[in-house]
C-alpha cells in the first residue's frame, strides 16, 4: 500500500508545488529512520549520500525539505535500480 502512494506522488510530481514537508512526513516518504536521514546529511558518517536533498532552515531550529526535491531524489533512485 506504501509503494503505491509513493508511486502516486512521484507520478504527480509536475503538479507538486513547492511545499515544505517535515523530518515525519519525510521518514513516511523515504521509508528510513529518522537518524538514517541524518546519517545521509553528515559528511562525517558512512551513510553519507551527497546526491540526498539539502533541508532547508524555517526559523530557529526548525527545518523542512522541498517536496519536489524529495521526489526528484526518489525518482533518480528508482532510475538507478
Amino acid at each position: 500500500m506504501i509503494n503505491q502512494e509513493k508511486q502516486i506522488i512521484i507520478n504527480n510530481v509536475e503538479h507538486v508545488s513547492e511545499r515544505i514537508v517535515r523530518i515525519k512526513e519525510l521518514i513516511q516518504l523515504i521509508g528510513i529512520s529518522r537518524s538514517t536521514v541524518y546519517d545521509k546529511l553528515n559528511t562525517s558518517s558512512k551513510r553519507h549520500d551527497p546526491s540526498f536533498p539539502k533541508p532547508v532552515k524555517l526559523g530557529g531550529a526548525a527545518i523542512g525539505w522541498r517536496l519536489s526535491m524529495v521526489l526528484a531524489w526518489i525518482n533518480a533512485l528508482n532510475t538507478d535500480n
